[in-house]
């Protein structure tokens, strides 16, 4: 199932440029109680500046999920969610040529790593991990049970550099898609932070898609 609301809008700092989309991300399941909102609004202690929308641009800016050139840079390419029994790979991804949507890999259980954002070394900003929650075709996804998280729960994020990064659980929150602050979820300042995105809410049967965003915001442990 892809994700992305492409009547959403993102400004993504990439560097000193922002990148916008006209979309978010992901899949569904069941509402969820929102926890420790204020915390994680907290952590976005500064956010970038939104750049002018899609459509008075014309286009959406669209790049390649490859790697970063940068050997600086170090993207996750495992996660691991014991509480709810997660294991998997993670991809760099940009954004659908065709589409202009925040792009997940095809398989639901494998997530994408948002790579014009920080990576896990960075000392500031929101390393950015979506997934499938299901699929018509493949059934249920790695982030299905994304939604159980709970304060506390603790999830490790390994690095290419092969270093375990653990990182645990201050909030989960629901939104509609056309309402979730996506300046402060994708920002690359504020306090080190790993957000976990996937769908939520009601299934649309006519359009095939999820209401709501599930985002889970973890600090390192």
């Amino acid at each position: 199932m892809r994700l992305g609301n492409r009547g959403a809008l993102a400004a993504m700092a990439a560097g000193a440029a922002a990148l916008t989309l006209a979309t978010v991300v992901a899949c569904g399941s069941q509402p969820a109680e929102d926890v420790g909102a204020d915390e994680a609004a907290a952590l976005a202690t500064a956010t970038p500046t939104p750049t002018p929308s899609a459509a008075d641009q014309g286009s959406v800016p669209v790049n390649p999920g490859a790697l970063p050139s940068d050997g600086a840079i170090v993207p996750p390419v495992k996660l691991r969610i014991p509480p709810i029994k997660v294991t998997a790979t993670v991809n760099p991804v940009g954004v659908n040529e065709r589409t202009d949507e925040f792009e997940v890999p095809p398989s639901v259980d494998q997530v994408g790593w948002y790579r014009y954002g920080p990576g896990l070394e960075a000392g500031s900003g929101s390393v950015v991990i979506a997934g499938h929650v299901d699929s018509a075709d493949q059934g249920k996804g790695a982030f299905f049970r994304l939604r159980e998280l709970g304060r506390g729960d603790i999830l490790t994020a390994t690095g290419s550099d092969g270093e375990e990064r653990r990182y645990r659980v201050v909030a989960r929150e629901e939104y509609r898609k056309s309402k979730i602050p996506l300046d402060r979820y994708f920002a690359r300042d504020g306090k080190p932070r790993l957000t976990l995105i996937t769908c939520g809410g009601p299934f649309d049967a006519k359009t095939r898609s999820y209401r709501d965003n599930i985002v889970v915001t973890a600090v390192p442990a």
